[in-house]
């Protein structure tokens, strides 16, 4: 297959951990063409969606790990399979792009994952479609409804809804004089929504990243725990990572997500587990691949590439 992965920057990841790398060296394996491109690369001109791409060869280490085979401007409808990588923020060129998504899939391509979905499915705002699996939740732009929530639970979470690796992510504690400058912070006009949930002490015990692949969970998760003095466990925190079996409990939550999860045709997804609450569905560009693979020796991204084949 010929596959155009739209990502960030291929000199600026760290292979080691890049899952995106990962899927792109397996599909390199299994004969495929792979063809890099980025948000500025890629044009519509009268209904026709061309990008500029780099046919790249791939080499597992951390230095020198890719060399450019060639530089072209191709028709993507041509191309088999549009991988969509791009990390967050989910901003207006964010959603202008799955645009151009939707025109390849109307002409026949097949867009991982589909724009629709990437509209429809905001990773914050997502997990509302399922209560029984979250902790308390409060999604609004109201100081009042955020201060009185903060008041019920006395410790809350307070997340933008279009970041990503904890950006903009603050613990609110009952009785900090610093609250209200931290919501000015975030929300400094009253008109920007914010999502504030109940804090979950167990982060301590790690925020578990479940990944889905076409519908079916990969049996180990990354925990990703706090660095000392932190309450944010994301990798790009500071936190650090160790692979753990499925509990019983999140067996249950991957239960309950599956039926949106086809619904929505998702093929790729990453799930946020503390404490047995789901607080994330990550559809952008879900990650922790790659630590997984090395510490079970599973071969993920070779079984999320056979499924497409199939």
């Amino acid at each position: 297959m010929d596959i155009a992965v739209l990502m960030d920057d291929l000199a600026s990841i760290k292979p080691y951990k890049d899952t995106t790398f990962a899927l792109m060296l397996a599909a390199q394996a299994r004969g495929h063409r792979v063809m890099v491109f980025d948000q500025g690369d890629w044009q519509v001109r009268d209904g026709n969606v061309q990008a500029y791409v780099r046919t790249v060869r791939l080499v597992d280490q951390d230095e020198d790990f890719f060399r450019v085979l060639n530089e072209e401007v191709i028709d993507l409808c041509d191309v088999d399979v549009v991988l969509q990588r791009k990390d967050p923020p989910f901003n207006l060129r964010y959603i202008y792009d799955s645009y151009m998504l939707d025109l390849l899939e109307a002409q026949g391509v097949r867009v991982v994952n589909p724009p629709q979905a990437l509209r429809d499915m905001n990773e914050k705002f997502a997990i509302t479609r399922l209560p029984q699996c979250t902790p308390e939740t409060l999604i609004s732009k109201s100081r009042d409804e955020i201060l009185a929530f903060l008041r019920e639970f006395g410790e809350v979470v307070a997340k933008p809804l279009d970041g990503m690796g904890g950006s903009g992510v603050f613990k609110l504690t009952l009785g900090d004089k610093n609250t209200n400058a931290i919501l000015d912070a975030m929300n400094p006009d009253g008109l920007q929504t914010l999502m504030v949930q109940r804090y979950l002490d167990k982060v301590t015990e790690g925020d578990k990243r479940i990944l889905v692949i076409n519908g079916e969970a990969v049996d180990h998760g990354l925990a990703r725990l706090p660095a000392e003095g932190e309450f944010r466990a994301n990798l790009a925190a500071g936190g650090r990572g160790v692979v753990q079996p499925l509990t019983e409990r999140e067996w249950w939550i991957v239960e309950q997500v599956q039926p949106l999860l086809a619904a929505e045709r998702l093929y790729l997804v990453g799930l946020d587990v503390i404490g047995g609450y789901l607080t994330e569905l990550n559809v952008t560009s879900p990650t922790c691949m790659r630590e997984i693979e090395k510490a079970t020796g599973q071969k993920i991204a070779e079984r999320f590439w056979q499924g497409l084949e199939e």
